[in-house]
């Protein structure tokens, strides 16, 4: 039995939700452009490799769960997310708070221990430790000095709110909005995971080159 979830989806068939599936492309194509600015940058560390390759991931699982539907498919769908936000915070780590490699990985756990903390408190889906979670790190961003980051993660985690309140809204508009509002959360949340991958290999590069932060404030 297909896991009947979103406005769109009508019935069991694999093209029931065409709109959701297709969207999916948005994934695609911000995995190719954050790739292409990898290939711009002096420097292409593992970590945000990894990362194109898990939005990547993210695409084709999603496509195959709003296409599928069923429970392995829904596995297939979050699993790379998990894994991106796990290699994510262990990129900001080493990039953004200069932590040796064998000290960023910490990062990872710690990160799921402020998930299931989060979750408990606060029910989003799941998404509210990666809203909360991009707030933090405009504000590490912004108390070492680095404003611009700051002010780029302020801005990824308010599209990235919009995003979510698109997602979590699907449901509550089908009466007046049959094709729902799911799409949007697609398209949104892979520029969203562009631009992080974006600003992460910026860092990345300028850490290597020895620039200093953008914005900060010369004494």
């Amino acid at each position: 039995m297909p896991v009947d979830a979103y406005c769109e989806r009508t019935g069991p068939d694999f093209w029931s939700e065409p709109v959701n599936a297709l969207t999916n492309v948005a994934f695609l194509i911000a995995a190719v452009l954050a790739y292409r600015h990898l290939l711009r940058q002096s420097t292409r560390p593992p970590t945000l490799v990894a990362l194109v390759v898990l939005l990547t991931a993210i695409g084709v699982g999603s496509f195959t769960f709003h296409t599928v539907a069923t429970r392995w498919a829904a596995t297939l769908d979050t699993t790379p997310i998990l894994l991106f936000m796990l290699a994510y915070v262990v990129a900001f780590a080493r990039h953004f708070m200069g932590a040796p490699w064998r000290w960023a990985w910490v990062a990872a756990p710690v990160f799921v221990v402020f998930s299931i903390g989060v979750n408990a408190l606060v029910d989003l889906g799941g998404y509210a430790p990666a809203l909360l979670g991009l707030l933090i790190m405009s504000g590490i961003a912004a108390f070492r000095r680095m404003y611009g980051y700051a002010r780029a993660y302020l801005g990824i985690a308010g599209l990235f709110a919009v995003s979510l309140t698109l997602r979590t809204i699907d449901e509550s508009v089908c009466g007046w909005l049959p094709l729902g509002t799911h799409f949007l959360w697609h398209v949104l949340n892979a520029t969203v995971l562009y631009l992080v991958i974006r600003v992460a290999a910026d860092r990345a590069a300028n850490q290597v080159a020895g620039i200093g932060y953008p914005g900060r404030t010369r004494r």
